[in-house]
């Protein structure tokens, strides 16, 4: 059997009607950038997030970027964020100037450790930007408070989150700005790039779309220099088809990650496999499911690929060892949490379509690499 990390095609074939019926919508209509699909996708979203505005953009890395400028973020400035996340979350922080400032993750969550962000505050530092990594939100309520009392915005990278909550709030609601990514791997993919911002503040939320278009007010007058970054019509099209269904994906994700946990404690592997972990307060929608493996993880991730199971690392370098980031300064232990999880994760195929028998043959596949090692250590089951 084959099992992919992700299958993309048989989602398509389920609303493949659907889909080109809403392009078809945009190609006869012949309004390719910003037109009325974006609008209603705006509104679809910020009825869904809870929030009073959302601003479509090109992508997830301009939307981090967008806020980043909206709050006037810039040379000089600092941003506290975690290391182990995509590129992007850091990269947009260095593109407007400002220096990443990194702290250590939490084990379990892999998401920032809200103790360690108040010891890096500065007077330099500008804004918050935890990440909520896999489709788990971070823990909100410590770093608002944070937040709060030393007057810094909170922008959350949510792009890998849209459907997560933390005590019932939405992900992307809680902060000054949420930034989402539409990627075709996300749990809401488009058919190509595609990011979305969403804020509770009016003046925030006009700014930002005057920055999606070069800054202008109107198509020749302008306040600022923005960037251009515009979510394309087509791609509005499409996520506003998968947004219906993204609540039962979600629901089907979590129903996945339960049987993982579920086989995998009977599986009584003689080796070290802990399962993810979700905090009480937590609505996790299980972007990934990502395992920690302390012993041969590198040589099960190659046993599994001989099986047919698709796996990935997400991330196997933190970004404070990144080439790039040389001259922050950081070095090998200076987030130890963060390195560790880059050596120890891996994560298995959980998207909504995978079915009963191919999780069974994951396992399987899984339980089948104690017979070529000697390892005898123990099952950690975190759920």
């Amino acid at each position: 059997m084959k099992v992919p990390l992700l299958d993309l095609r048989v989602q398509h074939e389920s609303l493949r009607d659907e889909l080109l019926a809403a392009m078809q919508r945009v190609m006869d209509a012949q309004q390719f950038i910003l037109g009325p699909e974006v609008q209603a996708l705006e509104e679809e979203i910020a009825r869904y997030t809870k929030t009073k505005h959302a601003v479509g953009c090109a992508s997830g890395s301009d939307a981090l970027l967008l806020a980043l400028m909206a709050l006037e973020v810039m040379a000089g400035d600092e941003v506290i964020t975690s290391p182990f996340t995509f590129f992007a979350t850091a990269s947009s922080i260095a593109r407007v100037g400002a220096r990443p400032v990194f702290v250590d993750i939490d084990p379990l969550t892999y998401n920032i450790d809200p103790a360690a962000v108040e010891a890096v505050i500065t007077p330099r530092t500008r804004a918050i930007m935890p990440v909520h990594l896999y489709g788990q939100c971070a823990e909100m309520a410590p770093l608002l408070e944070i937040s709060e009392r030393h007057h810094l915005p909170v922008i959350e990278d949510a792009a890998q989150a849209i459907g997560s909550e933390d005590r019932g709030r939405a992900a992307g609601s809680m902060g000054k700005i949420g930034c989402f990514s539409f990627y075709p791997t996300k749990n809401l993919g488009a058919a190509g790039d595609g990011g979305l911002l969403t804020t509770d503040d009016n003046e925030l939320a006009e700014r930002l779309r005057t920055l999606r278009v070069h800054g202008g007010a109107t198509e020749y007058r302008h306040r600022e220099v923005g960037i251009n970054s515009r979510l394309d019509t087509l791609q509005a099209a499409v996520l506003r088809v998968k947004l219906k269904y993204l609540d039962g994906w979600s629901a089907q994700r979590q129903k996945n990650a339960r049987r993982y946990n579920h086989l995998f404690q009977k599986a009584k592997l003689e080796f070290e496999l802990i399962t993810p972990f979700v905090r009480q307060e937590s609505r996790h929608i299980f972007h990934q499911y990502v395992v920690r493996v302390p012993q041969h993880r590198d040589a099960i991730i190659k046993h599994l690929e001989n099986e047919g199971v698709g796996t990935k690392i997400y991330y196997p370098i933190p970004l404070h060892k990144q080439e790039c980031f040389n001259y922050l300064g950081y070095k090998e232990g200076s987030f130890p949490e963060a390195e560790r999880a880059a050596r120890e994760t891996v994560a298995l195929p959980c998207f909504p379509e995978l079915t009963e028998e191919q999780q069974q043959y994951v396992v399987d596949a899984v339980s089948s690499f104690q017979a070529s090692n000697s390892s005898t250590t123990r099952l950690a089951q975190c759920v």
